[in-house]
């Protein structure tokens, strides 16, 4: 499939605080909303890549900050 380039999109987070993009004119999917960032493809990409710098779903970084430390 060919990118449009004159489609905009937005860049949403789920709960697990993981994100992706989303075309503007479509409503958003179940579970996911909107974070605040809106452009071309490669912008909100970028912009995802500046403020995503841990992976891990937020469900798993409590996880390992409630865990003991081993010594």
């Amino acid at each position: 499939m060919a990118e449009d380039e004159d489609q905009m999109y937005r860049v949403v987070v789920n709960h697990e605080e993981q994100y992706s993009i989303w075309p503007v004119d479509r409503d958003l999917p179940a579970g996911w909303s909107a974070e605040g960032t809106e452009g071309k493809r490669a912008d909100c990409l970028s912009h995802i890549g500046e403020i995503w710098t841990d992976m891990r779903p937020l469900s798993l970084r409590r996880r390992m900050e409630a865990a003991p430390s081993e010594a």
